[in-house]
């Protein structure tokens, strides 16, 4: 037992060695279109690469059963690598917060908050750009002309997500010094703004 336990520690450690190899060539030496995919997808190279190095000694030390279990284990490992460093840093504004505070030695009057927000988080990070990437990366919309259009799948992903914000999230959450509801339907007040509508039909 104490052996397969150590296997299992070493397996998980050659995993990771190999994942962040290949995150690192990947990032350095390659195109990425999106963060969190390429991320996903380095994590099953490294799998890949680690099960052939691992499937020619593997039944001498465990059997076909325990030897599919740490594949699983290192499969959500990959996975769980992937969605919380380089998409959650990525993605963050909570890090961006924490790294714009640090860049103005560690403190900033709580009231320039919003306009750091408007003014300088979505040029740094390009924000507009790389959600609209990310987006037509994963076939939720399509532009034509100066109009963005929901595909069916972002029809579906936005029906799922809206049911599941008013169903499923905390209906006491902690916002700033006041717990509130607001977040389940954060749209529930607001207006459709006759500017924003595109009045064209999305090409086929």
């Amino acid at each position: 037992m104490q052996n397969k336990f150590l296997l299992l520690i070493f397996s998980l450690f050659s995993y990771f060695v190999i994942l962040l190899s290949v995150y690192f060539i990947h990032i350095n030496f390659f195109e990425v279109k999106v963060i969190l995919y390429s991320a996903i997808f380095d994590s099953f190279i490294a799998l890949l690469i680690f099960f052939a190095l691992s499937f020619f000694y593997k039944s001498i030390i465990i059997n076909s059963f325990e030897f599919l279990l740490i594949m699983i284990v290192l499969i959500l490992c990959g996975y769980s690598f992937s969605i919380t460093l380089p998409a959650v840093i990525d993605r963050s504004l909570s890090f961006y917060f924490l790294e714009k505070i640090e860049q103005h030695n560690g403190a900033i009057n709580k009231t320039s908050m919003k306009d750091i927000f408007i003014n300088d988080y979505i040029d740094e990070y390009k924000l507009i750009e790389i959600r609209l990437t990310e987006q037509l990366e994963s076939g939720t919309i399509q532009i034509d002309d100066s109009c963005i259009y929901l595909t069916r799948r972002g029809h579906m992903i936005a029906k799922f997500s809206n049911f599941f914000r008013k169903n499923f999230l905390a209906k006491n959450r902690l916002i700033l010094e006041e717990y509130s509801n607001h977040l389940t339907d954060p749209l529930r007040k607001s207006k459709i703004n006759d500017e924003y509508l595109c009045h064209n039909e999305p090409q086929k």
